[in-house]
Order: C-alpha cells, then sequence, then structure tokens
C-alpha cells in the first residue's frame, strides 16, 4: 500500500474513526484504524463489534492494500503534522509517513485479524442533517451516564410515519423533540433505543456536511439490532440497546400547570452560573417567582451565600422552586431560542421549560423536563 493523501483530509478522517475506538479493547487489533487503499480512494474505518465508522478519502493512490495501526497514535500524530501532502507507504510490519522533513514509522498489526465490519441495514428514511444535528444535542445531554443502568444510557427514537420523535432521560430531567423527517414507507412505525454518546458524536460529524442523513434501520431479536447514518463520505454502524422494557416517560409531563415564567435564556443562564459558584456540590439553587420577578439564591455554608434577581414576566401564586444548577444550564444552553417558558405545578412537581419567540409564545417541537430539589428554608 502506497498513498499520497491531504494532510486536513487525513486528519479529519483519522480523528473521526479514533474517537469512537475503545479505550480499553478487548483484543488489541479493536484499538486499531484500517487504512484501505481501491481505485484511488482511501478508507479509513474503526470497529470495536459495538459501533462502526468509515470514511472515505480521495488520495493519489501508487500501490493498492491495507494496513492496520493505532488509531489514537495516528490521530495524534495527523493532528500535529503540517500543512503538507501526506506520503505513506506500508513497508513490511510497518507503516510509513512523511510529511515535509517529518518522517514517522509506526509498528503495524495482523490486517487478517481485523472484524469484518458490519453491511449498513436497509434503508428507513433521510433527514436534513443541520436540523438532525441540532435536535440530537439537545435531547441527548438528558441522557444517563451510569453504564449499570444502560437502558437510561440511550436516546428512545420513535418513528412513526413522517414524525420523528427522540426522548432521553437519567431519571432527573427528560428531554423530547419531535420533527419532521421522510420515510421510505409513509406507514413506518419503529421503536429503537441507540446509545447517546454515539448517536450524538455521529449527528455532530454529519451535521456540518449539509444535505440529508440517511438513516438505516434493522431490527433484531432484544439486545440484536442495528442503526446506521450515513452522509457524504461517512457512516456509522451502531448496535441498539433492548429498550423493550423502556418507560413511558412521556406521562412525566404535566397535562396542566398553576404557574408560568417567560424570561430571557441567557440572562438566566449567567445569573444561575455567577449564584451557583457558592454551591457546593448537591446544593440546589433556588428560583423565587413572584410579579415582581424572579430571584436566584445559592448557599453552600453559612458563610457563602449569593442570590441574584432578574426580570422574569411570571403569572400564578408566589412560587420557590430547587434545581440542581447544572441540568438547569444544560436545558436553558440546549433550547434554540432566546426566550424561555417554565410551566410548574408546584414546588414539588416536575417543572417544563419551553423555548419561546420574541412574543412568549412556545414554539413546539422541544420540551425540557426537569424534576426539583426538595429544600427546607
Amino acid at each position: 500500500m502506497k498513498f499520497r493523501v491531504e494532510r486536513d483530509a487525513l486528519a479529519e478522517a483519522v480523528a473521526w474513526t479514533a474517537k469512537s475506538l475503545p479505550s480499553r479493547p478487548s483484543v488489541p487489533v479493536l484499538a486499531g484504524v484500517m487504512l484501505r487503499v481501491t481505485d484511488g480512494n482511501l478508507q479509513v474505518s474503526g470497529f470495536d463489534y459495538e459501533v462502526s465508522s468509515q470514511v472515505t478519502v480521495e488520495v493519489q493512490g501508487d500501490a493498492d492494500g491495507a494496513a492496520l495501526v493505532s488509531g489514537r497514535l495516528l490521530a495524534e500524530i495527523t493532528k500535529a503534522l503540517p500543512a503538507k501532502p501526506v506520503d505513506i507507504a506500508a513497508v513490511g510490519a510497518h507503516l510509513e509517513l512523511v510529511c515535509g522533513s517529518a518522517r514517522f514509522t509506526l509498528p503495524t498489526m495482523p490486517v487478517e485479524d481485523y472484524p469484518t465490519l458490519p453491511e449498513m441495514p436497509a434503508s428507513a428514511g433521510t433527514i436534513d442533517a443541520a436540523a438532525f444535528a441540532a435536535a440530537v444535542a439537545q435531547v441527548a445531554v438528558a441522557a444517563g451516564r451510569d453504564e449499570t443502568l444502560p437502558m437510561m444510557t440511550g436516546v428512545r427514537l420513535e418513528l412513526s410515519g413522517g414524525t420523528l420523535a427522540m426522548l432521553a432521560t437519567d431519571r432527573y430531567r427528560l428531554a423530547l423533540r419531535e420533527m419532521e423527517w421522510n420515510p421510505d414507507d409513509p406507514e413506518t412505525s419503529i421503536n429503537a433505543l441507540v446509545p447517546a454518546r454515539t448517536l450524538h458524536d455521529t449527528a455532530k460529524a454529519l451535521g456540518p456536511l449539509g444535505g440529508q442523513v440517511i438513516m438505516s434501520l434493522s431490527q433484531g431479536a432484544a439486545g440484536e439490532g442495528m442503526i446506521g447514518f450515513s452522509g457524504g463520505t461517512r457512516r456509522t454502524t451502531s448496535r441498539l440497546l433492548d429498550g423493550a422494557n423502556y418507560p413511558p416517560v412521556r406521562s412525566l409531563f404535566p397535562a396542566s400547570h398553576n404557574a408560568e415564567a417567560r424570561l430571557a435564556v441567557a440572562t438566566l443562564i449567567e445569573v444561575v452560573k455567577r449564584v451557583a459558584l457558592v454551591a457546593e456540590r448537591t446544593t440546589p439553587v433556588l428560583l423565587s417567582f413572584s410579579v415582581d420577578g424572579l430571584v436566584v439564591e445559592a448557599g453552600g455554608t453559612e458563610e457563602a451565600r449569593a442570590s441574584e434577581a432578574m426580570e422574569a414576566t411570571f403569572t400564578g401564586d408566589p412560587l420557590t422552586i430547587g434545581f440542581n444548577p447544572q441540568y438547569l444550564i444544560d436545558g436553558l444552553t440546549n433550547l434554540g431560542a432566546q426566550f424561555a417558558v417554565l410551566s410548574f405545578v408546584d414546588a414539588f412537581k416536575p417543572a417544563v421549560i419551553s423555548p419561546a419567540g420574541e412574543d412568549g409564545e412556545v414554539i413546539p417541537g422541544y420540551r425540557y423536563l426537569i424534576m426539583p430539589i426538595r429544600v427546607s428554608r
């Protein structure tokens, strides 16, 4: 194998592929990226039996072939190379990489020991890449991080005709995003639970490419289904999580509310960040709403306390409610709007944050539910 490639194209392809590689692979070859040159095209691919990623780059190919090298090492090297064409050749059990006056020799692993990447499942439909990336970011933030509860680490996709709904929860907050997409079958009705990290990384990579993302799905037995995404020269597949017993989380959204506040998102984020500086790790920030506006308070110890007032339009009886400050900031940051509407039942029931227009009207499509923290005053 021997070829020449532009440095930026190579670095971007390797970085994207290496990102999904396991930090502690079950076998050494799974820490590698496969470089395969065929007919002037370089395929950079990675696979850990759960997630596969592949990107194609045009190169000047002198000799077709394949080589398997450490993904993370190659990603660090290509990122650090000068902005010049890169010459790469497989020589015996090594890979030689030359860029300008920089030269690297890397050991290779046996290509024959590398698993075959899974085939892309059957296409289910397409969705706008930029809109998809924005929607996934809004939802994935609420997914759990606790690997002992694998179901909570996923984003649930509900495909129903031309509507795509995404849900994620870690039991303390819940995000729901509904949007339109283009199904291959107008009668489509499928639910799938996708690992949140994989979905987020994939959508983030495909979004800037523009155009359409092709979503592919195969439903197998519990834990055996697969989902695929492809856009431009990139494709990713991921094994689905077992979502057969996913809780009916939509029922957590209150049917009605007793109080409502309208306020500027950026201002509230800044206020919460400032006030939360004195809050200890498990201490909530308190939001006190009244017709006069909003007062945000926090206090970690007897000595350190903070409070700040800001404008808010509030309807309902005066209310003081406590939230985890980071969960509150996460929800506000991902609203995608200048204004927010916060809806309350009471101080002990979940609150719902929705994006709003300048007229104060709720923008449909996204809701972020957050559980309050009980406080004694």
